[in-house]
């Protein structure tokens, strides 16, 4: 299974065209509008880039940089000092600098802001409460504490506030960042992690709290590079480093209130403001609807197609071995239903590393869930045949291969069709996770319509994956009659004669 980069990399090399320079962002809008904003200005520079958004968190996009997955992604001083080094060097630019360069990364300058990490609440709850700073917070142990999944886990997110405030709070739950501020909004939460730049604090008035111990670092804006992008496209850094100190905190909070308030692309905000800024023109094409649903619908059906291609291939044999081998097709058997307990997330998550970021994680998730159902049907096709009849094959010389090609893969087949058209449908609907990785589909408008609360992109996302699943199945039943023996075709509840 080779994954999208590796492809783009090798027909480019085929046809003697410079490979393009990959760009990532994480998932929220201010990284993917950082993220546009750096791959339109090394465009505009004469560089190809490509744009891979809203890939997952820090150590994803780390891995990945490292991998040569990615060359150059949108972080922070503060970030890269405490996730990616561990706290052992201070979030000064050429302190990093210095302790990046070993392992081949480099970071531009900082582009100008800081968007440093903050708690915040509703102004009436701070005002009622008397909570002016983070201090406050440990006489209130009653308090419910919404926190992004991320920064629950962070060594300078709620581990840290934890320990340095000792702060007593236990009703702690982790969401996804951009379903924090409604849930504030409405009073299902009290108090939240926010980013000093977002737009909503001033949208919702949330008073900030004063991080009075200091415990969060700087978080200057940077660009996160491979050292050795200079060597591969040496007009790629000047253009990156036309964007250092050109973007102040107010720019940036505009910016993410284009997108997240006014629903603005974040193509299209970054665009905007490389014209005002630094005068370039970058081409930003329109896209229509129904362009983006065939680009996904496209996308979808190759991640689904190869993983179940490749499940039908294996899962098929596994099945006829457990069939005609009990002893080990119990532990085959075992095998695939253990696979098929594991969080569908968490598996795609165990796959990048070992994968890359792309297709490639994707389609190897769907193929491990596909097999169960497959496996499980043709074991039990198989073994389901009246020994009667497999008596019968073997009383009139039939050889054990041509006994299963011939007798027990057809009187099998409705079951083993059943299996696959159960791993399809499954496939269908895991395959939108994909978009956590890059692979695009489905899930990309869904998750992105989640990030900016937008119904109509979520619903762009979801309707088809829904449509393609049922027709899909209704692809399988058409199949039916071509791929199962007519006296074993069910029609209305009956074995037709």
């Amino acid at each position: 299974m080779i994954g999208a980069a590796a492809v783009a990399l090798t027909a480019a090399l085929a046809l003697g065209a410079p490979a393009p320079v990959r760009v990532g962002s994480k998932e929220f809008t201010e990284s993917e509008i950082l993220g546009a904003m750096a791959t339109q200005a090394l465009a505009a520079g004469g560089v190809p880039a490509e744009h891979r958004r809203a890939l997952g968190g820090t150590r994803i996009l780390w891995e990945a940089l490292l991998r040569g997955d990615l060359d150059v992604y949108p972080d922070y001083t503060g970030t890269i000092s405490e996730e990616i080094l561990g706290g052992a060097v201070r979030p000064d630019e050429e302190a990093l600098r210095a302790a990046l360069a070993p392992r081949g990364v480099g970071i531009t300058r900082s582009l100008g802001f800081e968007d440093t990490y903050a708690l915040a609440m509703r102004r009436d709850v701070a005002d009622r409460l008397g909570v002016r700073r983070v201090s406050d917070l440990a006489r209130l142990p009653a308090l419910r504490i919404g926190f992004t999944s991320e920064f629950m886990d962070r060594k300078d997110g709620w581990p840290a506030l934890r320990a340095r405030y000792r702060l007593p709070q236990r009703d702690v739950r982790g969401l996804a960042h951009d379903l924090a501020y409604p849930a504030l909004a409405a009073g299902e939460i009290d108090v939240t992690d926010v980013y000093s730049t977002d737009a909503e604090i001033g949208r919702y008035g949330l008073a900030v709290l004063e991080d009075d111990l200091h415990v969060f670092p700087e978080y200057r804006a940077v660009y996160v590079y491979r050292l050795d992008l200079e060597a591969r496209a040496p007009a790629a850094l000047p253009a990156l480093r036309r964007l250092e100190g050109r973007i102040g905190a107010s720019a940036m909070i505009d910016l993410n209130a284009r997108v997240r308030i006014d629903g603005a692309a974040p193509d299209a905000a970054a665009a905007g403001f490389l014209r005002a800024a630094l005068g370039l023109a970058p081409e930003v094409p329109p896209e229509y609807r129904w362009q983006r649903i065939l680009a996904r619908t496209r996308e979808h059906l190759a991640l689904v197609a190869t993983a179940l291609a490749g499940a039908i291939l294996l899962g098929v044999p596994l099945g006829v071995l457990a069939a005609r081998r009990p002893r080990i097709g119990r532990g085959v058997l075992a095998l695939v239903g253990v696979v098929q307990t594991i969080p569908s997330l968490a598996l795609l998550v165990f796959m990048i590393p070992l994968l890359g970021i792309g297709a490639g994680p994707a389609i190897a998730a769907l193929f491990l869930y596909g097999l169960l159902p497959i496996v499980r049907n043709t074991h039990a096709g198989l073994t389901g045949i009246p020994p009667e009849l497999t008596d019968s094959a073997r009383a009139i010389g039939l050889p054990p291969a041509a006994r299963l090609r011939l007798v027990e893969l057809p009187l099998a087949a409705p079951a083993i069709l059943a299996g696959v058209k159960t791993a399809a449908v499954i496939a269908v609907g895991t395959a939108t996770l994909g978009a956590l990785a890059g692979a695009g589909g489905y899930g990309q408008p869904i998750l992105t319509g989640i990030r900016l609360a937008s119904v109509p992109l979520i619903l762009e996302g979801a309707i088809p994956a829904a449509a393609l699943a049922l027709l899909v199945q209704s692809g399988f039943d058409a199949l039916e009659p071509l791929l199962v023996p007519r006296g074993l075709r069910r029609r209305a509840g009956r074995v037709e004669s």
